[in-house]
């Protein structure tokens, strides 16, 4: 206890349960915040895995428009 609020020890057993409640409940207040943070976490880290799909995908996209002959031109058939 903080001699500010109880000099002389004079807290009584109301002052020390209304504290507690006090505590309980930014306790559970901590608690529901960590929750939703928590959660946002989880969706981002989701968001963040698809983003990554898709880079690789364009990286292939791009890899393969590199490696195709220069200047859009079709190769000959094979038959001449």
């Amino acid at each position: 206890m903080r001699e500010k609020e109880f000099p002389n020890n004079t807290a009584t057993p109301d002052d020390i349960d209304n504290r507690i409640r006090i505590l309980e409940e930014k306790f559970e207040y901590q608690d529901q915040t960590i929750e939703a943070l928590n959660d946002v976490i989880i969706e981002q880290q989701a968001q963040l895995d698809s983003l990554e799909d898709k880079m690789r995908r364009i990286e292939a996209l791009f890899t393969a428009i590199e490696d195709s002959p220069a200047g859009g031109e079709e190769p000959p058939p094979p038959h001449y």
